[in-house]
């Protein structure tokens, strides 16, 4: 019998809480036998809400905790006054092994912060990066830092490689993952110091398949599979993408609705756009996980719903059997 993976999820974290999380988490078990989800929120709330699903109730317990942290609030602040919040109760249940891993849509800030200080780093990571599985055209990229370290040094984007490298490799499938630095052009010698200093880094670095820059243009083709940059350069990435693609599909949708020759060809044309627009959903790879740190931290959307919901917390089960955080150890050299 395989093992059973403890999932702690922040039930009142999010635009949709706690409607869709506890939704995600009754799919979650109803379609894995090898999860238990602990449902971590206001108890009367969240008993409430499960009564309106069927699933197996030796699978899905809940955790009281009666605060919330909310997106305007200062995370660091937060995570040390409100003890009882659905945050920290459920990262300490990470911290004490009662979790094998963490998700949440709640306030990111407020989830970096806890986890770096509650569930805390691996020996020798300096800065855990976020990293969202972003689709392409050829498959998937992981984009390494999204929003964790918006000032990053060298040292910072050579882990953000390896941790990157490990995680799409065991965790997607993708065997020797190319691995692009993103700047301003191809050459060497471009890009601000950051990039500069990074490159020749990157380049000499054994443990990965360091294939060079990529321009922001090249991303949506599939050039690499680990997208590396620092967090303010990649959530500049992140949200140009998401925007981009919103806007696109709202102008097809507009356009085809705009007469009466275009609805009948969209009649004909709806099958096949709607199967190709499927391949581009990032919801289907659950949330980004915060590499790096003694426990799996999992980031999703703040408007995720029941099923993004429900992959984040189907998605640790993979980066738990593969033993994730132990091969993130044996990557990163650790300076005694």
């Amino acid at each position: 019998m395989s093992r059973i993976i403890r999932v702690a999820v922040d039930a009142m974290g999010g635009d949709n809480a706690p409607v869709e999380i506890v939704k995600g988490a009754t799919e979650a078990v109803n379609e894995r036998e090898d999860i238990v989800v602990l449902l971590v929120g206001k108890e009367d709330i969240l008993n409430a809400e499960l009564n309106n699903y069927t699933f197996d109730k030796s699978r899905i317990k809940v955790i009281n905790a009666d605060d919330i942290i909310t997106n305007d609030e200062a995370p660091v602040m937060a995570i040390r006054r409100k003890k009882d919040s659905s945050i920290v109760v459920a990262l300490n249940l990470v911290k004490n092994g009662e979790a094998d891993a963490f998700v949440s849509a709640g306030s990111t800030g407020a989830v970096l912060v806890g986890g770096q200080f509650i569930v805390g780093r691996i020996k020798g990571v300096e800065r855990p990066p976020l990293a969202p599985i972003i689709p392409t055209l050829e498959g998937v990229s992981l984009l390494i830092d999204c929003g964790a370290n918006v000032d990053a040094r060298p040292s910072h984007l050579v882990q953000f490689a390896k941790m990157g490298s490990v995680y799409m490799e065991h965790v997607v499938g993708i065997k020797n993952p190319r691995v692009a630095i993103v700047n301003i052009g191809a050459e060497e010698e471009k890009g601000n110091l950051l990039v500069k200093e990074t490159f020749p880094l990157l380049k000499n670095c054994n443990e990965i398949n360091f294939i060079g820059s990529i321009e922001a243009r090249e991303i949506p083709n599939g050039a690499a599979d680990v997208i590396v940059c620092e967090a303010f350069v990649g959530n500049v990435i992140l949200k140009l993408y998401e925007g981009l693609g919103s806007a696109l599909i709202g102008k097809i949708k507009s356009g085809l609705m705009s007469t009466t020759r275009s609805k009948i060809g969209a009649a004909l044309v709806k099958p096949a756009l709607k199967e190709t627009l499927k391949s581009f959903d990032s919801s289907k790879y659950g949330g980004a996980p915060l590499l790096g740190l003694n426990g799996l931290i999992v980031k999703t959307h703040g408007s995720s719903k029941s099923v993004e919901v429900k992959n984040s917390i189907i998605q640790c089960i993979t980066f738990t059997e593969q033993e994730i955080n132990e091969k993130i150890k044996k990557n990163i050299q650790v300076e005694e």
